[in-house]
């Protein structure tokens, strides 16, 4: 184990509070990886049909494309292009993340007898066709923060899981083991002096020093 610590007692009290704490933290940490999980599958499940959307537009569209060179003067690409893409803030499982709320485009003033019929339809169709890009490139801005967010709660984790909570759990088993080495020598030494003074006709209370000792090693 590459992490340095003291065989003492106060050491023994700091591992066991920091192993408490990640066994404590852990739970949180997986129940929001779980509830990230969800929101992103969502979010991917809404993405492909963002992107459907758009190809279903520019299917739509693609019979206007030899004639947009005659669309009388009215520039439909212009007045298709988003003025404003509205979006709120929504807090996600802890992370704040962009929603699509929708778009506003440029008033289209342009002269109803003047223009060929199908340039309503044009310009309606360019309309949606940017109007889900606006919603996809959103969503793609919102699966994003919450890849990254998800990225870094699963690497958390990992380090509790596999690093941090078997590494202190082993540092407390090594330290007990040791108070428990040094508790069994100071019964013997103290087994041997009581011998000894019994022997010269002293007598002596074994143990008074031990039981503290002996109490931190069996209640760890």
């Amino acid at each position: 184990m590459a992490k340095k610590f003291k065989l003492t007692r106060p050491e023994l009290k700091h591992q066991r509070d920091a192993l408490s704490k990640f066994q404590r933290y852990l739970p949180m940490l997986k129940l929001k990886q779980q509830q990230l999980q969800i929101v992103v599958r969502d979010v991917v499940a809404e993405m492909h049909e963002a992107d459907e959307a758009v190809q279903a537009a520019r299917g739509t569209f693609e019979p206007y494309q030899a004639i947009l060179t005659d669309l009388a003067g009215v520039n439909v690409r212009e007045l298709s292009r988003p003025a404003q893409v509205r979006t709120s803030l929504e807090n996600i499982a802890g992370v704040i993340v962009p929603v699509f709320e929708g778009v506003d485009f440029p008033s289209a003033a342009y002269s109803l007898f003047a223009t060929p019929a199908w340039v309503d339809g044009a310009l309606a169709d360019l309309k949606e066709i940017n109007r889900q890009e606006a919603k996809l490139d959103v969503l793609r801005e919102e699966h994003e923060l919450l890849q990254k967010e998800l990225t870094k709660i699963i690497q958390r984790v990992n380090l509790f899981e596999k690093v941090k909570i078997p590494e202190s759990t082993e540092i407390v088993r090594r330290i007990r083991i040791h108070l428990g080495d040094e508790m069994t020598a100071a019964v013997g030494r103290a087994k041997i002096a009581k011998s000894k003074l019994t022997r010269g006709g002293v007598g002596i209370k074994v143990g008074a020093e031990i039981d503290p000792i002996a109490q931190e090693v069996a209640n760890p």
